[in-house]
């Protein structure tokens, strides 16, 4: 071999030994820089503060526009007995949910809302139409505790036919202004 022949592989190999050096010390730098990133996520983690539960008014909201329907009150009662508190205005209610009308000016013979004993509060409710919320087809006068409303004519006449509707039970306090609500699924039906 020659002397310009040895001087190239010198060259060529401290070429090849400058760009190892150069790799490896990228490789390293990121290393230590995932392994900063880690620490730091590890360490905002610890100090970031802890959230609160939700709040007895958040989990009345939440749960605000839950309708009762013979479907899901199994889900609905299980839930409640859960509740690790005992909501302002808890009232229990007894009701049919199905009403019949001979027509749409009849009075029913099968509607039917008490407010139990051993309620709180007084209440009162209105029925609407599931599938639009802001026809109010009946509202009920103020039921006393212990006492029950038969007898319930529509306040909106209603063409023959089947209206799944949603009743608002509103409970009030001494003032008549309302302290809760209850939403509970019924069905109407209008005959001829």
């Amino acid at each position: 071999m020659s002397s310009t022949d040895n001087a190239v592989t010198e060259s060529k190999s401290g070429k090849g030994g400058k760009g190892l050096v150069i790799g490896i010390v990228v490789a390293v730098i990121v290393i230590l820089a995932l392994v900063g990133i880690i620490i730091f996520l590890m360490l905002t983690k610890k100090d970031a503060a802890p959230v609160a539960p939700p709040t007895a008014e958040e989990q009345t909201e939440k749960r605000r526009n839950i309708v009762v329907t013979p479907d899901n009150v199994d889900e609905v009662i299980k839930e409640m007995s859960e509740r690790e508190f005992t909501e302002p205005g808890y009232y229990e209610t007894s009701m049919t949910n199905v009403w019949h009308f001979a027509n749409g000016e009849a009075i029913s013979d099968d509607a039917y809302v008490a407010n139990v004993a051993n309620n709180t509060n007084d209440i009162y409710f209105d029925v609407v139409l599931a599938d639009d919320e802001s026809q109010v087809i009946y509202k009920s006068p103020v039921i006393p505790r212990g006492s029950n409303l038969e007898q319930i004519a529509l306040d909106t006449p209603l063409k023959a036919g089947t209206y799944e509707s949603v009743m608002v039970y509103h409970l009030i306090d001494e003032n008549q202004n309302t302290v809760s609500t209850l939403r509970v699924g019924i069905t109407v039906i209008v005959e001829g």
